[in-house]
């Protein structure tokens, strides 16, 4: 049997979303958080070819799977000799050598060849050319017959790709959880019970399938896997990519906690002054260009009709309703980077100097005229300018701002109450949204006629949002920096004057938010920025030298049996 019929069912075969072109103010908050992406950035699609995450966990299960499944005669041999027969050696810098055997080899090798399979999926579902992006792999063929090209722009069959992305996951896995070990005095950490819950669930459903088609447990992994990757295996496996991945975890969250001087500080800031900047300004993404011109001709010079405007060229159903409020279309303390990232904005778009189409080249300079223009220390208050479908209206032009972040908490109140409803709450009927309001009314009611406590909102929070981000954590979002969240909720947070204990009830493309403002932090919104480079900087740093202490080197003798090409029985 071909490896990608049951993996199929082990692993899925990879879907995201259709790749509909997303409306404006289509923008997420932290649980819902800022995304960036129309589909998939010319960056992402460099890198989602790397065929191995760096610390792999428990693969999920979908329902599909070829039937009559018979392995030449393996399907009740689990080949336990393959877990004494060493396929790599992992060897630390102070000597320490850890055997990796084939069974373990074949665990990853079936996570990279899935991982694969998924990401073509995932580039036609996206209509993209296989040829132009280099993912023309063809399945129904030996792997060891067809080319590619690796990080290092070398041509490598597609198998050399594949093994050497799975040795380099193998080394840094295990160096994470050598580390894990010596760091916890020697004995292996626990999992969590998440983790543990996550694991057994999933092996469950595996046991359930794999008796469906008379199959042991162990005897679907090996056919679905390959030779070794038996229960025991797996379990194994996943369980110290657990460990990996936790430990690297708390090296990041070490380099967070790490405290930086006044200096660190300041030198962070003239080092990157104008990725610190930000401006205030009104904004709104037309749908022609023609729509701009004429929205920019009729705004009054004070922009007092600008949301009236947003309104009338707005598409009709939920975006009329939305663009009612001012802080839809009001960006405040924006930096260029987060207009960026918002993604729905022409006049944050780079001018390209290549033909359409084609990927950007890691050499290419990238030129941004509308920010360029945007972020001008020439600019004034109230200037008004059109760049292709934007329409900008400067409130008070670039500045390093001293705004503090600020702690809020949120009762989101969704008009989607099914949760196997799949339709977005931008789709939902008037009818749906008006008993949204309802309810955001009532809630706000009980909790101006109770003690008004923050305590009480956020025991109303827990009871009621259907924010899965923050629900059990009493609606709270910590050091919130402009940017980070959907417009309405992000301009309600940050406008002036507001004071603590504050509430309101504010709509985004999510449902209607109970707010309540909890207060500013005292940390400028720079500082906040410039610590979380810091310790990122730090954490990439402790990272890099740790995986640069391991090395790992391939056994000849273990490699005659590794899993290769289509059919994991060759």
């Amino acid at each position: 049997m071909a490896k990608k019929d049951l993996n199929d069912d082990l692993f899925g075969a990879g879907s995201i979303s259709d790749g509909k072109k997303k409306s404006k103010g289509s923008k997420k908050s932290k649980s819902l958080k800022i995304s960036s992406k129309k589909g998939i950035s010319a960056n992402s699609l460099k890198i989602i070819k790397s065929v191995v995450a760096v610390v792999i966990v428990v693969a999920l299960i979908v329902t599909y799977v070829a039937t009559g499944a018979v392995r030449k005669g393996f399907i009740h041999s689990t080949l336990q000799w393959t877990t004494h027969l060493t396929a790599v050696t992992v060897k630390s810098d102070d000597g320490e050598k850890i055997r990796i055997p084939v069974s373990t080899y074949n665990y990853y090798f079936a996570m990279a060849y899935n991982n694969l399979v998924q990401t073509q999926s995932t580039y036609e579902q996206y209509g993209l050319d296989l040829d132009t992006y280099n993912m023309n792999v063809d399945f129904d063929k030996p792997l060891s017959s067809q080319t590619t090209k690796n990080d290092d722009d070398e041509t490598v069959t597609w198998l050399e790709y594949i093994n050497d992305q799975v040795v380099e996951t193998i080394k840094t896995n295990y160096s994470y959880y050598n580390e894990a070990v010596k760091a916890n005095g020697g004995e292996e950490p626990e999992i969590t019970e998440e983790q543990q819950s996550e694991l057994d669930s999933t092996l469950n459903e595996y046991k359930e399938t794999a008796t469906g088609y008379g199959y042991t447990l162990s005897g679907y992994l090996v056919a679905a896997m390959g030779k070794g990757v038996t229960e025991s295996v797996y379990r194994r496996e996943a369980k110290i990519s657990y460990i990996a991945q936790n430990y690297s975890s708390s090296l990041t969250e070490e380099a967070s906690n790490k405290e930086y001087t006044d200096d660190d500080f300041n030198t962070y800031r003239d080092e990157h002054l104008s990725e610190l900047q930000s401006v205030n300004i009104r904004i709104f993404e037309a749908n022609t260009e023609d729509d701009a011109i004429a929205f920019k001709n009729a705004l009054n010079a004070d922009a007092s009709n600008f949301t009236d405007l947003a309104v009338q060229y707005s598409d009709e159903g939920f975006e009329k309703d939305y663009y009612s409020d001012d802080g839809a279309t009001t960006k405040l303390y924006a930096t260029r980077d987060s207009l960026s990232q918002i993604g729905a904005y022409a006049i944050a778009v780079a001018d390209h100097n290549h033909e359409e189409g084609e990927e950007h080249s890691d050499d290419e300079e990238l030129v941004y005229p509308g920010l360029d223009w945007l972020f001008s220390t020439d600019r004034t208050a109230g200037e008004i300018y059109q760049y292709s479908t934007t329409v900008v209206y400067i409130i008070s032009p670039v500045t390093l701002s001293d705004v503090s972040t600020v702690n809020v908490r949120h009762i989101l109140i969704s008009p989607i109450t099914d949760e196997e409803d799949t339709t977005s709450p931008k789709d939902a009927t008037t009818e749906q949204w008006n008993t949204a309001l309802s309810t955001a009314k009532d809630i706000l009611d009980e909790f101006n006629n109770g003690d008004r406590t923050e305590d009480s909102f956020a025991a109303l929070a827990t009871e009621n949002t259907t924010d899965t981000g923050s629900g059990s954590n009493g609606g709270l979002y910590e050091n919130v920096s402009p940017g980070d969240m959907v417009s309405t909720f992000d301009t309600w947070c940050f406008s002036d004057g507001r004071a603590n204990g504050d509430t309101a009830i504010i709509k985004s493309e999510y449902g209607y938010h109970i707010m309540y403002f909890s207060g500013q932090t005292g940390t400028p919104v720079w500082k906040n920025t410039a610590k979380n480079a810091l310790s990122s900087a730090d954490a990439t740093s402790a990272a890099e030298q740790l995986e640069e202490s391991y090395t790992a080197t391939v056994n000849w003798l273990g490699s005659r049996y590794l899993e290769k090409d289509v059919d994991i029985d060759r």
